[in-house]
């Protein structure tokens, strides 16, 4: 089956062509970075109205690169949630327009499903493992028992690692997105110079909280101003990303131990952070675990992770009506239950 995949539940208007949910045929990405910088976030109407002028050229480019007619598409996956309202209906738009113009099914993809299931587009991974999904919006435990079959073990009960990863960026004075500057800069600093607490990190459950670091950093900050480039810098953002890895580390390997798991994917936007693949990587050596984790472009913002779900779907049958909305919050866990 040869689909069509669209993403737009944020600030990136992606399109992608796969064949069977396995081979990427083309990936093209616009993203808005740039435009948002400057308000040093995501700006919701601004993220919809570029959305509005990206998607066709985006669709068109990614059907030239795959080098395929509209006509060659057997099928379409598209975010349906979670994400942006307004962002998600340009989308969804598009690919109800576009499936009721050809005759084809549509199947609206959990956006952390697409990320969980990317690994897949690389190498197979055998059901079930234990899935850790880090992004701006999300910091969850997974358990994965098949395609639509997710149970969440753990989550944050405040901020995301990606949220506390940019605020703290933000806090120093580091430039949009902070994610990947504290990732560089931590590079040259020391892990060990700055003292930062790793909340929750001995709590039973496998839950995470990040808003005591981000508070940890302010106050820092306040009392021992940083300059841009500087060593300080580097050792603060250092001591931050090894405060992070470390609690991330922790809960994984919690997890990991009372599910049995053999199995362990990381995915999502943070997952592009050197130091977390470092730290996992370890672990899974010391553990004796398969570890999955994306290459950084499968881990940020795209289509082609959609379609790994998406033609399961369509192959089995499952296809979203042209009544169906985007839904901004969408539990994983809620899937399975026909609500595609």
């Amino acid at each position: 089956m040869l689909l069509l995949a669209i993403e737009t539940s944020c600030d990136e208007t992606a399109a992608a062509v796969v064949a069977d949910g396995r081979e990427i045929r083309s990936s093209v990405v616009s993203s808005q970075v740039a435009i948002h910088a400057e308000y040093g976030g995501v700006v919701p109407e601004i993220a919809s109205r570029k959305h509005l002028e990206m998607i066709a050229p985006v669709v068109t480019q990614a059907l030239h690169d795959a080098d395929v007619e509209l006509s060659a598409i057997e099928g379409i996956a598209v975010t349906r949630g979670p994400g942006l309202a307004g962002a998600l209906l340009v989308g969804l738009s598009v690919a109800k327009a576009m499936a009721s113009a050809r005759g084809i099914p549509f199947v609206g993809v959990h956006h952390i499903e697409g990320h969980i299931l990317a690994a897949f587009l690389e190498q197979p991974v055998e059901f079930p493992f234990l899935g850790l999904v880090v992004s701006g919006g999300h910091t969850h435990l997974y358990w994965v028992e098949g395609i639509g079959r997710y149970q969440t073990l753990g989550r944050t009960i405040d901020d995301a690692a990606g949220e506390a990863f940019d605020k703290s960026a933000k806090i120093m004075g580091l430039e949009y997105p902070g994610g990947a500057r504290i990732d560089a800069l931590a590079r040259h600093g020391n892990p060990a110079a700055v003292r930062l607490p790793r909340p929750m990190i001995n709590d039973p459950s496998l839950n995470f909280s990040f808003s005591g670091l981000k508070t940890a950093m302010l106050q820092h900050v306040a009392k021992n101003p940083v300059t841009i480039p500087s060593q300080a810098a580097s050792d603060l953002c250092a001591s931050f990303q090894q405060a992070v890895c470390d609690v991330l580390a922790a809960k994984t390997e919690a997890a990991l131990r009372r599910t049995g798991s053999r199995r362990l994917v990381v995915a999502g936007g943070v997952a592009c952070n050197s130091g977390l693949r470092a730290r996992m990587g370890r672990m899974a050596s010391e553990l004796g675990i398969e570890l999955h984790i994306p290459s950084p472009a499968l881990c940020g913002d795209n289509a082609a992770m959609l379609a790994v779900a998406g033609d399961f779907c369509l192959a089995t049958g499952l296809q979203s009506s042209q009544d169906s909305d985007a839904t901004a919050t969408w539990e994983m866990d809620r899937v399975g239950d026909g609500g595609r």
